[in-house]
């Protein structure tokens, strides 16, 4: 029974130093980009590091958008490190969405007023995965991951650079 409880203690902390030490994504980029109405535009990159930047355009920080916000210079440059929690559970929704076997195209262009969402996967592996949505309907696990960047806009610490 002792030789057993080893065995099984020894497996746990192995698979965990794995996981630590071996990060399936490199690089994990979002883009969104503008509607008709006020659809927040930016784009936002993640390394393994948990550092990002977040490049803001337009309707990402007002709490009442107008169209004025388009003659205006674009919002800046902001970077930070993404926190732990947060990048444990993008990870996740990544994992749960089987990247690599997305399709590269999602939505139907006969509308032509929705924003185009750009995922953008760069694996350790070399490979990489691209996927354009427009309409941002793909699926329901891809509206999480774009929920989760949306949300990332507004509840990590960012640092304007530009």
């Amino acid at each position: 029974m002792r030789y057993i409880l080893a065995l099984c203690a020894f497996i746990f902390l192995f698979s965990c130093n794995t996981q630590k030490s071996n990060p399936q994504y490199s690089k994990i980029e979002y883009e969104a980009t503008p509607c008709f109405g006020f659809c927040p535009v930016f784009k936002i990159t993640v390394n393994s590091d948990r550092t990002a930047i977040f490049e803001a355009e337009h309707f990402n920080f007002s709490n009442k958008p107008s169209k004025d916000e388009f003659s205006k210079p674009r919002e800046g440059t902001f970077k930070g490190t993404i926190r732990q929690e947060d990048y444990n559970k993008l990870v996740g929704l990544l994992n749960d969405l089987n990247v690599k076997n997305l399709n590269d195209k999602y939505g139907e262009r006969n509308i032509t007023d929705l924003p185009t969402s750009y995922l953008r996967i760069n694996f350790t592996d070399g490979t990489s995965k691209n996927v354009e949505d427009y309409g941002k309907r793909g699926s329901e696990k891809l509206s999480e991951v774009y929920r989760f960047f949306e949300d990332l806009r507004k509840n990590q610490q960012w640092t304007k650079i530009e």
